[in-house]
């Protein structure tokens, strides 16, 4: 048996309800000083020292510890980068501008497509070291660079190894459907086809994601189209997800809402009906500040959403056209300065329900006695430094499974 403790440290973490949090609820969180981990699993939280048992302790001195942070929504795996198109943005080119215009998710694709399985992995590797040094246990990622039955499965292979060969645990998820490529402009239902009838059960068949992602927007694919995906997703066994509502309205929220998809990401153009349908569902509102960041766009109105009891996770949505950074405590950091979120509040989105958004909360997400020891040692005394002091990396010790993994300054 292994066992140790966690003395005299500041505990942190959301408290577990066996739903997500949200309302005057998304910030509320436990505080101890002690933590009992036994077999890779937390055994027991206390702020009395004397029930714990013999065993091997940690003195941290008053250091922060949280739950390790869930990301739960990247674009992990992906050829290039696109660094040329800042010119265009400079000149005022929108992403979509961009994106109709070949560049955006199309020059990617062609990257992806060009990239062998090693290359891929080799990339995405490095990002998923430096997503651990900064305190990150839990990822998820979506394809949706291969655009063809080939490389679509060549992805989310990459995904499906790297999950075992490094400590973050990898969550994945098919999106085929993450644009129209330019071999289909022409016959976007063809494409559709392609997706629903060929991919889908392929994937389904071979394990390789778990959800199923579409991006619901403007000039992409529309609600209804969206809709027949999704509903033939569930079809095979696909949990849903739906990039609702990031540049216009569409009613990419209320769609998400009608399927119960397990989360709606970015909403930075939610409608007060998306919101209200979504506060009458299980939607999960996964909310991507670092999109809203690089594009120089509206971020979604959080406030307006925790008002209205609508569950808030917080991802970094890495990926190399709206948001090629994986630092997700900068995403922290934007949670509380623009979307106007409380420390407490934060923490909750980047861990718990962030852990719900991937149906991974019976196991992860919170300091819950029973559940894995995944958690992080901090620089700092207390969440709201985290929070203020952004540019640094603030990770002491990350700790996966009960065992340390990373070990900064």
């Amino acid at each position: 048996m292994s066992r140790f403790a966690i003395v005299n440290a500041n505990i942190i973490t959301p408290i577990d309800i066996n739903s997500p949090s949200k309302g005057e609820n998304q910030g509320n969180v436990m505080q101890v000083k002690h933590m009992l981990v036994e077999d890779g699993f937390i055994k027991l939280l206390t702020n009395d020292f004397g029930v714990l048992p013999e065993c091997e302790t940690i003195d941290l001195k008053g250091a922060l510890v949280t739950p390790g942070l869930i990301d739960p929504h990247t674009h992990l795996v992906h050829g290039g980068s696109r660094e040329r198109e800042i010119p265009l943005k400079l000149q005022g080119a929108s992403y979509m501008e961009i994106h109709h215009a070949g560049g955006g998710i199309n020059s990617t694709v062609i990257a992806t497509r060009r990239s062998s399985k090693s290359q891929l992995k080799e990339k995405a590797l490095e990002d998923l070291k430096h997503m651990l040094s900064l305190g990150v246990t839990t990822v998820e990622s979506k394809s949706g660079y291969g655009l063809n039955l080939e490389d679509e499965i060549k992805t989310l292979e990459v995904s499906n190894e790297l999950d075992d060969i490094q400590s973050l645990d990898i969550v994945h998820t098919f999106m085929g459907a993450h644009s129209i490529p330019q071999e289909y402009k022409q016959d976007s239902q063809r494409f559709i086809d392609l997706v629903t009838n060929e991919m889908m059960p392929l994937i389904k068949d071979r394990k390789l994601a778990e959800f199923c992602d579409v991006f619901c927007e403007d000039g992409v694919f529309d609600v209804e189209q969206s809709r027949n995906i999704l509903q033939k997703a569930k079809e095979f066994g696909f949990k849903l997800k739906i990039h609702a509502d990031e540049i216009v309205s569409i009613g990419g929220a209320e769609l998400a809402a009608e399927l119960n998809a397990i989360s709606a990401d970015h909403l930075m153009a939610v409608s007060k009906q998306g919101i209200r349908d979504l506060a009458k569902s299980n939607v999960i509102a996964v909310l991507l500040p670092g999109t809203s960041f690089y594009l120089g766009k509206n971020y979604a109105p959080a406030r307006e959403m925790i008002a209205n009891n609508v569950p808030i996770a917080l991802a970094s949505d890495f990926n190399p056209g709206s948001c090629p950074s994986d630092n997700f405590q900068f995403i922290m950091n934007l949670g509380y300065l623009y979307l106007r979120m409380k420390p407490e509040e934060v923490l909750t989105a980047c861990t718990l329900n962030a852990a719900y958004a991937i149906d991974r909360a019976s196991d992860r997400g919170s300091l819950t006695e029973g559940k894995i020891a995944d958690f992080v040692v901090w620089n700092s005394e207390n969440l709201e430094y985290l929070m203020y002091r952004f540019g640094k990396n603030h990770v002491k010790q990350v700790w996966k499974d009960g065992k340390k993994v990373y070990e900064g300054n």
